[in-house]
């Protein structure tokens, strides 16, 4: 976003970015606890206000999240609890998440080892190399988007987190390291309004999103 301020503290409807996750979280009969994985600068802000000023009574745990967000999910992983048997995980800054899509998502979890919910691509995919020259148009039909939330197996997203660590190996979703360790991932059918707020642009469109919703 370019400002001081983390965009998932950013307002949205007067609210952080985040409550609007955490809420839907809250409500959810299939989770059990939340643990966050957030800036070492914002652990007291997030115990002491979110936690406690929204009643976010699933909360257990606040944990200092990493450099990468790959760190964070580690981070957090290494302190959900034993007994868990699958794990979801969700980025702060998609505050569209609905009850269906955790409940879908962790069902499919349940039967496959991993799920992420995803978009089919539905614009054409261009292949580009030097001087921004199209080198082939790709075949959309087998590409999505993927999106979270994303539920795993505990103990083997785990595992796989711990390993990748240990061979350096980079991700930019827990799908990738899931895979990479060789467990299998299946997709389900996301939602267009389940937007990753990256940009100013994406606070108007989210504004918008939020209003729909409400009337």
């Amino acid at each position: 976003m370019g400002g001081a301020i983390p965009k998932q503290f950013l307002a949205l409807g007067k609210e952080p970015l985040v409550v609007h996750s955490l809420r839907v979280l809250q409500a959810s009969p299939v989770i059990n606890e939340i643990v966050l994985a957030v800036p070492q600068a914002d652990l007291d802000y997030c115990l002491t206000d979110l936690t406690v000023r929204f009643g976010f009574s699933k909360i257990t745990k606040v944990v200092a999240g990493g450099k990468e967000r790959q760190d964070s999910v580690r981070h957090a992983l290494e302190h959900v609890s034993e007994e868990t048997e699958i794990v979801v995980v969700h980025d702060a800054v998609r505050p569209f998440l609905t009850e269906g899509m955790v409940a879908e998502v962790v069902e499919a979890a349940r039967r496959a080892g991993g799920a992420i919910m995803a978009l089919p691509m539905r614009d054409t995919v261009k292949q580009v190399g030097a001087e921004r020259r199209i080198e082939r148009t790709v075949d959309r039909q087998s590409l999505w988007l993927a999106q979270t939330p994303q539920a795993f197996r505990r103990d083997q997203l785990l595992a796989a987190h711990r390993k990748a660590y240990a061979e350096k190996v980079q991700a930019t979703d827990d799908a990738f390291v899931f895979e990479w360790a060789g467990h299998p991932v299946v997709v389900v059918e996301g939602s267009g309004e389940n937007i990753k707020m990256t940009s100013p642009e994406d606070m108007i469109i989210g504004e918008a999103i939020l209003v729909s919703r409400k009337g």
